[in-house]
């Protein structure tokens, strides 16, 4: 399938959030209307950019598999359909969910990849991959305390809202994530 492009970004090599930072600033470039292709290796990268379109107004085309190559397709909005981006309000630090682990009644939603989660995770998260995380809301309790990580907490970002979008009351982003977690971690 060939699809007319503006633009190329190459964020193959990098990881969360640098694909979304540089599609950002590569859309801030373009006019309303043009698409941008985004080549991507982090595989994570695919929910990324559906979850990041969507909150943001931008219109998610589709991806492409080429090799080992996410080839990711997004059109940019028209000003008027432009959403502000809003990070998460509720937001606790690692040190701080650290302290919190005993207590009952919380959930540790950790919104990586497979291969993130299987590596090194806090002890009983539970995963869910931010791109199914729509379809699999109901393997949540509302009533809960959730705490969502990611790596960095930016996909933990979009993943507290679309949970606070659906009902969930007691959410909380953490950041800075994984990345800098310091506390116990368990793994496959």
């Amino acid at each position: 399938m060939s699809i007319k492009v503006d633009h190329v970004l190459d964020a193959k090599g990098l990881a969360c959030p640098m694909p979304i930072i540089k599609t950002k600033k590569a859309l801030d470039e373009l006019k309303s209307g043009q698409v941008l292709e985004v080549q991507a290796t982090d595989k994570g990268s695919l929910a990324d950019l559906q979850a990041w379109a969507k909150s943001t107004g931008h219109q998610y085309l589709g991806t492409n598999t080429e090799r080992d190559v996410l080839v990711h397709y997004v059109r940019k909005a028209d000003p008027s359909e432009v959403k502000e981006e809003v990070d998460f309000p509720n937001v606790i630090t690692n040190e701080e969910l650290e302290g919190k682990l005993d207590q009952n009644g919380i959930t540790i939603l950790d919104v990586r990849e497979p291969a993130e989660y299987a590596f090194s995770r806090i002890p009983n998260a539970t995963s869910i991959p931010l791109g199914e995380l729509e379809s699999r809301l109901g393997e949540l309790n509302p009533i809960d305390k959730i705490y969502v990580v990611c790596r960095t907490g930016t996909r933990s970002a979009m993943a507290a809202q679309l949970l606070a979008n659906n009902g969930f009351t007691n959410v909380t982003n953490v950041k800075p994530g994984m990345s800098q977690w310091q506390g116990n971690t368990e793994q496959n």
